[in-house]
This record gives C-alpha cells, structure tokens and sequence, in this order.
C-alpha cells in the first residue's frame, strides 16, 4: 500500500493528481487545499471518471485537514501563487516562501518519512527553503523543475529534428528559471545519434532558447502557468520513486561539493528511486556549459539570500 499527498489543488496539483490516479502511480491519493470544498469536490470528480479509465485509486480530498495526509509516502507540493503574465520566478518567493513553511511544518508532523517533491516556484529556492525549514536528510527533499524542463527540450527538438518524440533524449540542468536552466545540446541524440545530424545548427540554437522561454511562453499564451507537463512531471518522478525504478532524472537536488557547488539546491541528472534521491549523475560539461552552471548557480543564490532578507531562514 502506497498513499501520495499533492497539496493544492490548482491546476497544476489536480493534474498530477488525477495523472496518478489512472497510472494508478498509490494505492491512495489525497489532495489538500485550503479553499473550502475545492479539493473535494475535485476528486470527487476524477472519482466518477474510475469506471471510464479503468483505475481504483483510493481518492481523498481535504480542506486544509492534514490529517487526512497522515502516513504519507510522498508529499508533492504545488501550493502557493501562480506566475502571471509578466512575472519571473523569483518575484514569487515572498509569498510563497511563508506558505511553504506552513505546509513544511505539516508534512514533517503528519508524514515525518515522507520525500517531499516540490513544484512550487521559484522552485530551487523553495526546495531549499523546505530542506532546511524540514530538517531532512539531503535525499528525500527534491524538487521537480528538470524533469518538466528536459521534457519541454524534447519536444522542442523533436519539433527541429522532424523525429518521432520518444527517440528524442535531451537533458536540461541550472536553475528552474527562464535565464538559468541550460539546455545541455552537447549531450542531445535521436535514439543516440547526435542531434546535429539531423538539425542546422541555427535550429538546434532556436529550441535551445525556445525551451529556456518554454513556461513564460505557455503563460502568455494561456494567461497562467502550465498545467498538463508540470503535472505529469511530478507523477513521473513520484512513480520512480514508489516504484523505486532508480530512473537518472534532472532535478533539483542538494550538493555538497559536486559540480562544484555546495550549500545550494540546482538541477542536476540524479538517480531518483524509492529512497529519493539515490545518486547525483557527474556529467563531463563543455566549457561553455560548466561556465554557465557556474553563472546559474549564482543567480539562485541571490534569490536564496531573499529568504534571509525576508527572515524567512
């Protein structure tokens, strides 16, 4: 038996939710929020979709009752404010910082063996907030932005490419934001052919940089953040997870020295199974790659220091 807890019940949370519940990723599923009677009545909704797709997840929707989450295997947190039209990640973190320490508080009282997924942005500085607010080993803090930004690198290759999407392999490490993620083209293939052959380099360049704007993008194109890729993302990793299928996934981990950089949460390949995170990938970077890790790395630094300023930490 495996139960999983998505707290809020946006778009972004309901999607992963619902994903789960017909990949039948748990055996029990509960989404949390605090609008009163919107988690409810979205699983009772996806509950009335059981005999159409064929699962039995077990359904559980709860207004801001983290009891109803007790026991948790994994918790994916999605909460907090979405980015509008014209906002970064970053300005996000006032607000959102002060939610993630409550949810944080929570999950450690109710699930105290829980590996807690984050999703909310900005979402390197948010999983760092959550390691350190929840006193948890490296390992089981974890945030989701490569899985969701490799995936969209993907499909902006298969697009240049002209080759069927699930040949495409591609890898996006740095920082969850639209000027610190890096695209790692070097390590790019179709089914292991190199990507250059089968793309200009000028178009190779353009998924590169149309991937980095890949969620401002779907914003202005929907007025909101995404909701179908994100969401799909956090079940995908929680699958790994519960089913301890030790897939080497981009995501935001804790380094202590590799690829230089300590103290910090970035994105980096990580063997994620059911312990976690079970091993960070070393990769042999360009020049031109490690220097802007380097860069990438610096620039969330800056935004964790804001959880100082805001006393946040």
């Amino acid at each position: 038996m495996s139960k999983v807890t998505v707290v809020g019940a946006g778009a972004v949370g309901a999607t992963c939710a619902n994903v789960m519940a017909c990949r039948e990723v748990a055996s029990e599923v509960v989404l949390v929020d605090i609008k009163e009677g919107l988690s409810e009545g979205k699983m009772f909704d996806m509950y009335q979709t059981s005999t159409l797709m064929d699962f039995d997840t077990k359904l559980v929707g709860a207004t801001n009752d983290y009891r109803k989450t007790a026991n948790s295997d994994v918790v994916v947190i999605t909460s907090g404010i979405p980015r509008k039209p014209g906002m970064t990640r970053e300005e996000l973190i006032g607000t959102n910082a002060n939610i993630m320490k409550g949810v944080i508080a929570n999950v450690v009282k109710y699930s105290p063996r829980a590996i807690i997924l984050v999703v909310a942005n900005p979402m390197d500085t948010l999983t760092y907030l959550a390691l350190k607010a929840s006193g948890l080993p490296k390992n089981r803090v974890i945030g989701m932005g490569g899985a969701l930004d490799s995936a969209r690198f993907k499909c902006y290759l298969a697009k240049a490419t002209g080759a069927n999407i699930n040949n495409v392999d591609g890898m996006v490490i740095g920082g969850h934001g639209d000027t610190t993620m890096i695209p790692l083209l070097s390590k790019a293939s179709v089914n292991g052919v190199p990507v250059a052959q089968f793309a200009s380099k000028k178009k190779l360049q353009e998924a590169v940089a149309n991937t980095m704007v890949g969620g401002a993008t779907l914003t202005k194109l929907i007025g909101t953040s995404a909701w179908y890729a994100p969401g799909a993302a956090a079940s995908m990793m929680v699958e790994s997870i519960l089913n301890d299928q030790k897939k080497i996934i981009p995501c935001c981990c804790y380094l202590e020295g590799e690829y230089g950089q300590s103290d910090i949460c970035i994105g980096v390949p990580a063997v994620i199974g059911r312990k976690g995170v079970e091993k960070i990938v070393g990769l042999e970077l360009t020049r031109e790659e490690a220097e802007k890790f380097e860069a990438s790395a610096a620039a969330v630094r800056k935004t964790n220091q804001v959880l100082h300023e805001i006393k946040a930490l």
